[in-house]
């Protein structure tokens, strides 16, 4: 595999991580089957494509990157659909955040 489509495969995993993580929200224990079917799938597509991208990326880099990717993205959309709260210091961590996922790719070879 090209190392550009394990890099690609990584981020849609990443996504995927958010949507997991989002669903969480909603599972209450489990018990709500759409949220808890939708769960299950994000987590098993997100995973799948962490463990695909690993074999042509360093698994540290791949992991730290899909964690940051699932981190990032579950910030936004707590604060974009739950109102969650944005203030400079949040703001500074998450440029932080970005600069770290670049960084890892950029030094991945």
């Amino acid at each position: 595999m090209s190392p550009a489509i394990a890099w690609l495969l990584l981020v849609v995993g990443g996504l995927f991580e958010i949507g997991f993580t989002t669903c969480l929200r909603f599972v209450d224990g489990f018990r709500n089957l759409p949220w808890t079917l939708a769960f299950l799938v994000s987590v098993s597509i997100s995973m799948g494509l962490l463990a695909i991208a690993a074999r042509a990326i360093p698994m540290g880099t791949a992991y730290a990157v899909w964690t940051g990717i699932g981190a990032l993205g579950t910030v936004m959309v707590g604060i974009l659909w739950f109102g969650e709260p944005l203030g400079a210091a949040r703001l500074l961590l998450l440029i932080g955040l970005i600069a770290c996922i670049i960084g890892l790719r950029l030094v991945a070879g």
